[in-house]
């Protein structure tokens, strides 16, 4: 694999500030509703697939598919931290007015840790090959665990937990401010317990998602941009979801039957070389029909909404 120079990795970086500039400041002044959301999640997928088109035309067809495959991957995955932010917000109590600003601050430290995460698994497969088949054993286990127990929350009860073991936290909300006075001595808010909820629920969910994409291709280049735009648009996800996610019954099914597949895939490497193609397709079959199966069945079962936003 030719390596990607310096200053393409300096370009995307510079791309994915921007972006990150502009989301933040057309979001202020942007609505809250589910129109807003769905607006917003749309510009996030129409920069990732331009994104994905320019990587087609500078690095050629097998470099495009294998973002778009990591891309379609992680997007999927991500989902599942929807239905944690959902259960973590409302334990928490924290007001829609706050959620935007902790998702935002949030997301860009899923970025940066994600990025530490990505350079360090490079570097690991790189000089100990065999790494590569412990990775896949880990998403073979995290599949064969999500099919098991269909939770995914343990990580955020133990972060806030120990949060307020270590730490004095306040009762009540101070606004948007992370710190106050509780009487002589200075607090965490509830809000800053959520902040560090969150950062820890990507670094248990990178923990699984990051192996994955490197069953798909060992391109960091790839590995980096297709796991950056997955979650950057994670945000407009969460409130074009968050009033419905209990309705997708059969997304965590469906997310666990792609974790045991790329784990598979990724453990039997040296067997079977698989076709990216394949891989492209199964991705999209299983995620697309987990959706329509869930849709289906709300339709025939309707449920009320878990929160409105």
């Amino acid at each position: 694999m030719t390596p990607v120079p310096g200053w393409a990795w300096a370009v995307t970086l510079g791309v994915l500030a921007v972006l990150i500039a502009a989301d933040l400041v057309l979001t202020r002044s942007a609505g809250h509703g589910l129109r807003a959301a769905a607006v917003e999640s749309a510009l996030w997928l129409a920069a990732a697939l331009a994104f994905g088109a320019v990587l087609w035309l500078w690095r050629g067809p097998a470099a495009g598919g294998q973002y778009l495959a990591g891309y379609l991957l992680e997007r999927a995955l991500s989902v599942d931290n929807v239905f944690v932010f959902v259960v973590l917000f409302a334990s928490l109590a924290v007001p829609a007015e706050l959620q935007r600003r902790i998702l935002f601050l949030g997301v860009v430290g899923a970025l940066v840790l994600r990025g530490a995460f990505i350079a360090a698994g490079g570097a690991l497969i790189q000089h100990v090959s065999w790494i590569f088949y412990v990775f896949g054993a880990l998403v073979l286990l995290a599949g064969a665990r999500l099919f098991r127990s269909g939770d995914a929350g343990p990580g955020n009860n133990m972060a806030v937990r120990g949060l307020r073991r270590v730490l004095p936290v306040s009762e009540h909300y101070a606004g948007a401010r992370f710190f106050t006075r509780d009487g002589a001595r200075t607090a965490a808010t509830p809000l800053f317990v959520a902040l560090v909820a969150i950062a820890v629920t990507d670094v248990v969910f990178a923990l699984d998602s990051i192996p994955a994409v490197f069953g798909v291709t060992r391109d960091l280049f790839v590995v980096f941009t297709s796991n950056a735009f997955a979650v950057l648009g994670l945000r407009a996800l969460y409130f074009l979801l968050a009033g419905t996610a209990e309705r997708f019954v059969y997304l965590k099914p469906g997310i666990a039957l792609l974790l045991v597949f790329i784990g598979g895939k990724m453990l039997l490497y040296d067997v079977v070389h698989m076709p990216l193609w394949v891989s492209l397709a199964v991705i999209m079959a299983v995620a697309g029909g987990a959706v329509a199966a869930s849709l289906w069945r709300d339709r025939r079962h309707p449920r009320p909404a878990l929160v409105r936003t």
